[in-house]
């Protein structure tokens, strides 16, 4: 789920105009920073992180081979194989909450700095593709 909603800024940004193209290109970093802030922020709330891990499930799924007819012609049903499914979970794991200040610090800090060098290429795409 969390990789999707990463990959939706990528899909939106296709669809944009020129102008939001450019100033999402320009400010990429800056989301993304953004993003971790409030996983930071949200984990100090909680008092512990979320960690997600893959564990493989089996379920039972149409084969790719197409059995074929019977004696009298007729399509004989599809064959049901057991397939290997991965299955994201979750679960909580400990956190320092004291080195997870300092990483908060520490990004928004650095959003502050990328928020000033993104503002003069901002108004620069605007500039270039007036809308």
């Amino acid at each position: 789920m969390r990789r999707a909603l990463l990959l939706l800024p990528l899909i939106l940004t296709a669809c944009g105009t020129p102008q939001e193209r450019c100033i999402n290109q320009q400010t990429r970093d800056l989301r993304v920073v953004d993003s971790l802030i409030d996983d930071t922020r949200r984990n100090l709330d909680r008092g512990y992180g979320i960690e997600e891990y893959t564990v493989t499930a089996v379920e039972w799924q149409a084969c790719d081979i197409q059995p074929p007819p019977d004696e009298n012609g007729n399509p004989r049903p599809v064959a049901m194989c057991l397939e290997d499914i991965p299955v994201t979970r979750t679960r909580p794991v400990a956190l320092d909450l004291g080195a997870e200040r300092a990483k908060l610090d520490s990004m928004l800090a650095k959003r502050d700095q990328l928020q000033a060098e993104a503002a003069p290429r901002v108004a620069q795409c605007r500039e270039l593709h007036p809308e």
